[in-house]
């Protein structure tokens, strides 16, 4: 990753330290602010001053601090009943393809709100049906689902002032199977398609999520386990919807017919798992 001098920044201050500015920007690992030219930029707004508790566990669920670092999150160790989660974060995690270096920089909040369509926080929350807590600088706050948190690329629902506080996993989420597959067009390259099943142990609810190869993500809810076409129609109609991604990473014909296969397959891993008695435990 490339380094970049914000020579327009005149300050750096405390997230909360007054009122919005034309020009202020939020400030947490940086691992993307300082990787490109940010021209309009004048004061950096610094999250980690609020030094808030990168991950908290209780009855309702696990909440991630959008200042976790990526290394800190995949180096949490969850109470028994989370192992399945802990799986699927790691493989989130792996999907950063970066150095450990930037594990240590990079935040759990910063990934999400780049809303870029490789995002693996992005794919992580989504497939666990997480929830996100905006706030504002007057204290306000309100919570919103993973999947309605990214309008297209780079784009989100923060209003101006308003910054991602948290992420939090439900408690259903420990009680899943996941199965995930990811492409790329190079074996250390940028995911082109990113697909995460899940069935819900205690009711058999299925739910698949697809990122990195649509401009939005695309999560389809089923109260059953589908059939592999009734699958491959909802999850083409889903994606075109959304907008298949057209960059240097892969064509959309490319990415389209990667993430169908990978979806059956994420279909059928988690159809054997179910129909061999697997618990997870």
């Amino acid at each position: 990753m490339r380094t970049v001098d914000l020579h327009t920044v005149s300050d750096v201050i405390a997230a909360d330290a007054d009122a919005w500015r034309p020009g202020d920007r939020w400030l947490a690992g940086g691992s993307y602010l300082f990787s490109q030219p940010q021209p309009g930029v004048r004061r950096l707004r610094d999250l980690t001053r609020l030094r808030w508790p990168s991950i908290r566990i209780d009855y309702d669920g696990l909440e991630i601090a959008a200042t976790c670092t990526v290394a800190e999150l995949a180096r949490f160790a969850p109470p028994p009943g989370w192992n399945r989660v802990t799986e699927l974060v790691a493989g989130c995690c792996d999907a950063f393809l970066a150095s450990r270096k930037i594990w240590n920089v990079a935040t759990v909040g910063g990934n999400i709100c780049a809303a870029l369509p490789a995002g693996p926080m992005t794919s992580l929350a989504v497939a666990t049906r997480a929830e996100y807590l905006l706030t504002d600088l007057a204290g306000g706050q309100r919570r919103v689902p993973a999947d309605g948190f990214i309008r297209d690329v780079g784009a989100t629902v923060l209003d101006a002032g308003e910054y991602l506080r948290s992420v939090r996993l439900p408690a259903a989420a420990a009680r899943a199977r996941y199965a995930m597959r990811r492409a790329s067009l190079f074996r250390h390259g940028r995911s082109a398609a990113l697909v995460i099943g899940s069935v819900d142990q205690d009711t058999g609810g299925w739910t698949m999520s697809v990122t990195a190869a649509t401009r939005r993500p695309v999560v389809l809810s089923l109260p059953a386990a589908p059939t592999g076409p009734e699958l491959l129609d909802r999850v083409d109609a889903g994606c075109a919807a959304a907008g298949w991604v057209d960059d240097v990473h892969g064509l959309p014909r490319w990415r389209r017919h990667r993430t169908l296969r990978m979806a059956e397959q994420v279909r059928a891993e988690l159809a054997t798992a179910g129909a061999d008695g697997e618990d997870g435990r």
